[in-house]
Formats: C-alpha cells, structure tokens, sequence
C-alpha cells in the first residue's frame, strides 16, 4: 500500500472570513493538509461562532466549516496586529477573504494592492455581485443572492417559491474557490507567479441555473417550479407508500419510461402517442403522476424499491436529516470520523473527493484566537 499523504502539506492560507463561502472552502483546503490561518476580529470572531450552541456549546455552522484550521484574533486596524498581518501574507501562499464590499479596501488590502506587494501570492476575493455595476456595493447573503439569481422561482410550487435548504449560493461559491486555487497553485508551479482570482455569488448561481436560462432564451417560457419533481422531466417525483413512507422514483429518458410501463404492467402507457417522449410527457405530469401515485399507494416502499431496482428504474427513500446521520450507505463506507473541539471530539464527514492514497486530515475546531500568541511569536519579528 502506498505511504498516506497530504498534497497541500507545505502550502499557508492565511484567511480573514466569516459565514460559509470562504470558510467552506479554505476548510477543504485544510482536509488536503494546507495550513489555515483563520484570522477573527477580537471579541468577535466570525459571525457563525453566535448562530447558535448546538454542538457542545459551539455552532453547527461553525464546527462544519472550521475544523482544522488556527485562529489569530487580531484588530487589523491596529499597528502591531497589522505588521504581524502583513509578515503572515509575506509567509502565505493563498490568500482567501469574503468580507462586505469594501472592507478590504479600507483595510489597505485590495486585492489590486495585495497582489502588487505579494506577487506570488495567489488572491481569492470572494464577493457577492462582483466588482463594477449597480450591484457591486450590496451585501449578499445566501438567500439574497438565489432570490437575485432566479433560484428561488424554479423551485417549490407554482406561487410559493422557496429557497434551497442547502446554501447553494454559498456551497457553490466555496467550490468554485477551492478548485480556482488549486488550479491556480499549479499554474504558479509553472510560473512562479500568483494571481486575483474573484468569484462573485451571482455568477454561481446564474451558472447553476444553465437549464433554465437556456430554455427561457430559446423559447421565452421560464420553466414552473414543480416541487419534489423536475421541470425538465416526467414523470419524476415523490410518492407516498402503503406503509407510510414515501418513495422518490420516475425517469430521465424514453428507454427509462418503456422500462417504468412494464414495471407498472401498463403496456397501454408504453404505446400511447401522447406519452411516446420525454417532451410529451411533461405536458402530461399530472396525469402521470396520478398513475404512479396509485400505483405507490397500494404498496410498501420494500416493494416498491425491489420492483424498481428489478427494472433498473432509479428510486429512493425521502429521508429526513436524523435518517442521513444514521445513513447505513455512509456507516458501511466509513464516512464518518472524530475531530477535536474545545468541548472534545465530535463527529464529522470525511472529505468528499481524495485520492486513495492521501491521508484524511483531522483537524480542530479552534477557539477564537487560541493560535494567536502561537503565530506572534512564529511571525513577531520581521
């Protein structure tokens, strides 16, 4: 077997984050063996530290993003934090930062600046509209940007629009950061040379939102949100089961439907003009739906599944969030492991993406400021 290893070990982040995007993604960074500088306003510290105390005391949001990372607790404002700042960028390979428009700037850190002062240092501005254009000064807070971005209007119901339960403007963002910076981490490779790299929430989201924009500029018709289902496809969606549960099934192609007909023993559904494509059917969701509810209805989601595996029709139970925790698919491929906290060690997810031969990295949960006197001697002199 191959000797375990961290590819990012030797590379510095130094990060002046809070919420979700940036943290997600230096957090990532961090899980390939980068070291994270995570540095907080004093007193204060990233503003996800106070959304709640669930875990131990300390905030689910913040216990998911920050494992393995320091924490500095310096007032940048100040001469002596300041300098000791300025010697971790000197030291740092990446820089990530997702403040409110402007902070930077006030700070004397714009990116333009830092990047100038750092030539090797590979800069992640993180903002919610992008630099230029009416929208550049707005704050941008998840929920903010899928309502701007469309989001919200293709999903729930027709007339009640909903926000994604998982922050897609912010996950995504933080995605888009962690796989720009390592692409830029090679390219300096080649190089020698850092970079700017900025990545705006709306243009994610509008990047998500692929599908829909290109069928409302080919047709001007948006597509209609239609809850536990899809626009683009039918029929597909959740139905309750004769004992109680409900079962997520349908297709995505036309080999799918003749394949869910014969499952049904409908072979009059197979042969029906209306229904003979995918275009077709949605024009038909409702009645489809129909038929596959009833269907569901007089049978336990146990045999609706091994009636649907049979067929090689895709399926699932609608879980909620206690049922992923005790998940078997993730217990069987051990997904789960411990990382330190102040209050001791609680359960968190691996990484979703290593090599097999890279080592899993578990790192604490830092307190706020806990590094700080740590760095100021590693750094204090010039």
């Amino acid at each position: 077997m191959a000797e375990l290893a961290r590819p990012l070990e030797g590379i510095t982040v130094v990060a002046v984050e809070q919420a979700i995007a940036a943290p997600l993604a230096t957090r990532h960074l961090a899980d390939l063996g980068a070291r994270v500088i995570k540095v907080e306003q004093p007193g204060q510290g990233d503003t996800t530290r106070h959304y709640d105390s669930t875990v131990r005391g300390m905030a689910a949001h913040f216990v998911w993003l920050n494992h393995g990372k320091e924490s500095a607790a310096l007032d940048l404002t100040t001469a002596a934090d300041r300098a000791l700042f300025d010697r971790l960028l000197g030291a740092a390979d990446v820089f990530v930062a997702n403040l409110a428009p402007g902070a930077l700037d006030r700070l004397g850190l714009g990116v333009d600046e830092v990047a100038r002062a750092y030539p090797r240092l590979i800069v992640a501005d993180i903002s919610g509209y992008g630099k230029g254009g009416p929208y550049d000064h707005r704050r941008a807070y998840d929920l903010l940007v899928q309502s701007e971005g469309g989001s919200c209007s293709i999903t729930g119901t027709t007339g009640h629009p909903a926000k994604s339960g998982i922050p897609v403007a912010d996950v995504g963002t933080a995605l888009y950061v962690y796989s720009t910076v390592l692409a830029a981490l090679y390219e300096r490779e080649r190089t020698g040379r850092g970079g700017v790299i900025e990545v705006a929430m709306l243009d994610v989201v509008a990047e998500f939102m692929g599908f829909a924009l290109n069928q409302t500029i080919h047709t001007d018709v948006a597509p209609e949100p239609v809850g536990m289902g899809s626009a683009m496809v039918a029929p597909y969606g959740a139905y309750p089961t004769a004992d109680g549960q409900t079962a997520v099934l349908g297709t995505t192609n036309d080999r799918e439907w003749q394949r869910l007909c014969a499952m049904l023993a409908r072979p009059d559904l197979a042969e029906d003009p209306r229904l003979a494509h995918n275009g077709d059917r949605i024009c038909h969701r409702d009645e489809l739906d129909g038929v596959l509810g009833d269907w569901c209805s007089t049978r336990t989601l146990a045999q609706i599944q091994a009636a649907a595996d049979g067929a090689g029709i895709g399926n699932a139970r609608l879980n909620g969030v206690a049922d992923l925790v005790e998940h078997p698919q993730l217990r069987a491929r051990g997904r789960w492991r411990d990382v330190g906290t102040p209050a001791g060690p609680v359960p968190a997810l691996k990484p979703p993406a290593l090599a097999r031969h890279w080592d899993v990295v578990n790192g604490e949960v830092p307190a706020l400021g806990a590094d700080t006197e740590r760095l100021r001697a590693e750094f204090g002199q010039p």
